[in-house]
């Protein structure tokens, strides 16, 4: 059997994206170094076997060009986890998305890491 194990993403400061993505409700699972330099954050969540893991590397500089790539988080109720992502001080957008989601739409926000990487945020 196969079966996905992560992904990783280049960040520029491992304190700051791990800080931005443990407001969404992931913990940090382990923190190593690789064979190759980069200090890598390995981040999980509740129920999850897949990980995001965060790759760091002083001479290297992060760039994510808008819309190359997101990742996507499923929540059994939007509006409470937005509330809460929102309280912890993370911009979500489109803006006015309390509106939309009453008006009977699609249930979909984002928000954006600290290195310009998209959360997709869906309600399952």
């Amino acid at each position: 059997m196969i079966r996905f194990l992560h992904t990783r993403i280049r960040v520029r400061s491992l304190d700051a994206s791990i800080a931005f993505y443990q407001k969404l409700g992931y913990t940090l699972d382990k923190f190593k170094d690789s064979p190759q330099g980069n200090s890598l954050a390995f981040l999980a969540l509740p129920a999850n076997e897949v990980f995001l893991e965060l790759c760091h590397s002083p001479e290297y500089t992060a760039t994510c060009p808008e819309d190359l790539m997101h990742t996507a988080l499923g929540v059994d109720d939007i509006i409470e986890y937005c509330d809460g992502v929102e309280k912890a001080g993370i911009e979500i957008w489109p803006s006015g998305w309390r509106e939309k989601f009453s008006s009977g739409g699609q249930k979909m926000a984002f928000v954006t890491d600290p290195d310009g990487y998209e959360v997709e945020i869906l309600e399952r």
